[in-house]
């Protein structure tokens, strides 16, 4: 069996992890940091026209709880919900796609991109649409060299937006592009709030970061653009508040100073910042 169906069985399977865990209760996103990316995404639809946000990946529905306070209606969908056949409004996926699972590759000695299998070995030789792609977006180069085919990810994106009408679409997530590619992948697990190995057995969530750049090409006008671009052009800044407050108005003053750490959260660019945002061009 290959890695991707042991991925993907282990997280939406019978037993899978995402069947008896909840995402927040292993890891942090932008959502868990602060109501400030909510926020934020509110004046991302209002700017857009927009009333309605659809969050494909909702987890707990934290980031829905924001929007709905903010005035928007919201459809919640989790990781392995059936997307409805339309969708309307301003469709956010964020850390959506690295939950895609996707095949594996890795180069032999003789220098030939091989599928990995459910135990990370070596196993047949990629070739067809898979190949194209690796040779596109993520070309190996040294034996031992490993890569996360990304054709997945970008099948479901190109789904989502093929679904929108009078809407728009904008995936969030950690990735990397085409000259900053790892050379030996990102696969990796989380448990507990800690990095673990990415054992298929269901014990674990599984993820892998997001060929940022292949995503943004199937969807005509795409770009790519940092989370700090985007959440400052959006109005977060974690400019601290004058010290004079702290005298003229000292509860303000606190509210203002731990909006400015949680905004510092969001924009640091060796952290969320440093997060991708697919968008259509001119968006922001």
């Amino acid at each position: 069996m290959r890695f991707r169906q042991a991925w993907d069985d282990a997280l939406y399977g019978p037993d899978g992890f995402y069947r008896r865990e909840r995402p927040a209760q292993h890891f942090r996103t932008s959502v868990h940091a602060s109501a400030l990316f909510g926020q934020a995404i509110a004046r991302l639809a209002s700017a857009a026209g927009l009333t309605q946000v659809v969050d494909i990946g909702a987890g707990s529905g934290e980031l829905g709880r924001v929007l709905r306070a903010e005035g928007l209606d919201v459809l919640d969908i989790e990781l392995d919900d059936e997307l409805p056949s339309v969708l309307t409004g301003l469709v956010i996926a964020n850390e959506w796609l690295d939950n895609v699972p996707c095949e594996l590759a890795e180069l032999d000695d003789q220098g030939t991109p091989r599928y990995l299998q459910h135990d990370l070995t070596l196993g047949d030789v990629v070739e067809g649409n898979d190949l194209d792609w690796l040779s596109t977006w993520w070309p190996l180069a040294e034996p031992g060299d490993r890569a996360e085919i990304g054709l997945a990810r970008d099948e479901a994106w190109s789904d989502v937006v093929g679904r929108l009408d009078k809407g728009l679409a904008v995936a969030i997530d950690y990735g990397h592009l085409r000259d900053g590619r790892p050379a030996y992948g990102t696969l990796t697990g989380f448990r507990d709030g800690r990095e673990c190995a990415p054992v298929a057995d269901g014990s674990c969530d599984i993820t892998a970061h997001v060929a940022l750049d292949s995503l943004a090409a199937v969807v005509p006008g795409g770009t790519v653009i940092s989370q700090r671009e985007a959440l400052q052009v959006l109005g977060i800044t974690a400019a601290r508040p004058a010290y004079e407050l702290s005298r003229t108005d000292p509860l303000r003053y606190l509210s203002e100073l731990s909006a400015a750490g949680e905004a510092a959260e969001l924009l640091d660019p060796g952290g969320l910042g440093a997060f991708g945002w697919v968008l259509p061009e001119g968006l922001l």
